[in-house]
């Protein structure tokens, strides 16, 4: 699958982040208690796919629950354009709605129902895959 670099970041333009994903995204909406006050729709790609262009000082992140997730967003602004996910604590959810135009060609939508998180990720069987390159998906099997 061929990545493109995608750019993005908060609404302020504090805090701005390049990401190398498919121009075909899988966006997640998920309605635990968080995503559903917030909105958050993600698709999920590997930490060493992101690099924070520039805002680092401008972040500061929200924990609650297991603490596993890091709600990151911009203090001036107040959009989380990226976090942590719980399912993938080694990559990041990244805010379609926060990447600039031109680079995505189409969404695909998927709905997690993070009001059952346990069951839900037991149910999902690619969701951890996400945020691993390929080749680090095939050593693992």
């Amino acid at each position: 699958m061929d990545l493109v670099k995608h750019s993005g970041g908060c609404h302020c333009g504090a805090v701005r982040f390049d990401v190398w994903s498919s121009p075909h995204l899988h966006v997640f909406h998920c309605n635990c208690s968080i995503c559903t006050k917030k909105q958050n729709h993600h698709f999920i790609v590997p930490r060493s796919n992101f690099i924070l262009v520039q805002g680092e000082d401008h972040l500061t992140t929200y924990t609650f629950n297991t603490h596993a997730a890091k709600h990151t967003f911009c203090k001036k602004c107040g959009v989380q354009s990226f976090y942590t996910p719980r399912s993938n604590p080694d990559g990041y959810g990244i805010a379609p709605h926060c990447l600039d135009p031109g680079t995505v060609q189409s969404v695909t939508e998927e709905t997690f129902l993070g009001d059952k998180w346990e069951e839900s990720m037991e149910a999902h069987k690619t969701i951890k895959d996400m945020s691993k390159h390929k080749k680090d998906i095939q050593e693992t099997k």
